[in-house]
C-alpha cells in the first residue's frame, strides 16, 4: 500500500538559553493511505510537538517528513501554508469555530480563504455537514449546539478542503464518554467508508482502541508500534455513531 506519511530520524529540539531540549528524538515510521493511526503518550512525551510536524505547524530540527509524495521538511513559509490547506483538515480539542458565525459558514471557511465561489462553497459545507449528521444545524451558531455537534461541525470543516489526511488533536479531551464515542465512531466511519487517512493524538487508551494501529511515545521517542488495546466498553453501551 503506498506511503501517506514517511517520517525518518524525524527531530525536534528547542533551545532555551544555552540549553537544548528535546521533544522528539529520532522518530521514523509510516503511515499507508487509508490507515487510521493513534499516536498516544502521556503529558511531555512529544506527541503533541509530532502532531505540529506532521500539520506542518512546525519544522523538524533534522529528519525528513514526506506527506503525500511531497518532502515538506525544508519548504518556507507560504509552501507549507499552501501544504496545509490543500492536503490537512486539522480537528481540535476546543473545536476553534467563529462564534459569530453559523454552521455553515464556519465550514465554508477553508473554502473562502482558497477563492471557491460562493455556490460551489455553499454546496461542499452543506455536503459535508450532512455527513456528519448536521444537516439540520446548517444555521445554528456555536452556543446554540452541544460540544459534541460543535466538534461534528469542526470534522466538517477539515473535510470539506477533501484533504489526504484528517489530524486530531485530542479531539474527544472536551466531552463525555457518550459523545466521545460518536465522535469517534464518525471519524471511524470517514475512515473505513470514505478511505480517509486519520491520525488522531490521544493520551487515552479507549480512543487510540478505534484507530487500527498504535504509535506510542515516551520522552520523545516511539517505543512502541502495532494495534490497539480493545476497548473496555462497547459502542452497543454507549450508542452506535452520531445520534
Amino acid at each position: 500500500m503506498a506511503s501517506m506519511i514517511s517520517v525518518v530520524d524525524l527531530c525536534k529540539v528547542y533551545r532555551m538559553g544555552d540549553v537544548e531540549v528535546p521533544a522528539v528524538c529520532g522518530v521514523s515510521f509510516e503511515v499507508a493511505k487509508g490507515e487510521f493511526v493513534a499516536i498516544i503518550g502521556h503529558s511531555g512525551s512529544g506527541k503533541s510537538t509530532l502532531m505540529n510536524l506532521l500539520g506542518c505547524l512546525d519544522t523538524p530540527t533534522r529528519g525528513t517528513y514526506r506527506l503525500d509524495g511531497v518532502e515538506v521538511q525544508s519548504l518556507g513559509g507560504d509552501d507549507l501554508a499552501f501544504i496545509r490547506s490543500t492536503k490537512l483538515g486539522f480537528v481540535f480539542q476546543q473545536y476553534n469555530l467563529l462564534p459569530r458565525q453559523t454552521a455553515l459558514r464556519n465550514v465554508e471557511m477553508p473554502l473562502i480563504y482558497r477563492g471557491v465561489p460562493g455556490a460551489e462553497r455553499r454546496e461542499r459545507a452543506t455536503a459535508a455537514l450532512r455527513l456528519v449528521g448536521m444537516e439540520n444545524r446548517l444555521h445554528h451558531r456555536p452556543k446554540e449546539l452541544s460540544g459534541g455537534q460543535q466538534q461534528r461541525v469542526a470534522i466538517a470543516r477539515a473535510l470539506v478542503g477533501s484533504p489526504a489526511v484528517i489530524l486530531a488533536d485530542e479531539p474527544t479531551g472536551a466531552l463525555d464518554t457518550r459523545t466521545s464515542a460518536e465522535i469517534m465512531g464518525i471519524l471511524q466511519s470517514l475512515n473505513r467508508d470514505q478511505g480517509l487517512t486519520v491520525v488522531v493524538v490521544t493520551h487515552e487508551p479507549d480512543v487510540a482502541a478505534y484507530a487500527t494501529r498504535m504509535l506510542t511515545l515516551r520522552d520523545g521517542q516511539l517505543i512502541g508500534d502495532g494495534p490497539p488495546p480493545r476497548r473496555s466498553f462497547t459502542m452497543a453501551q454507549v450508542g452506535e455513531g452520531p445520534q
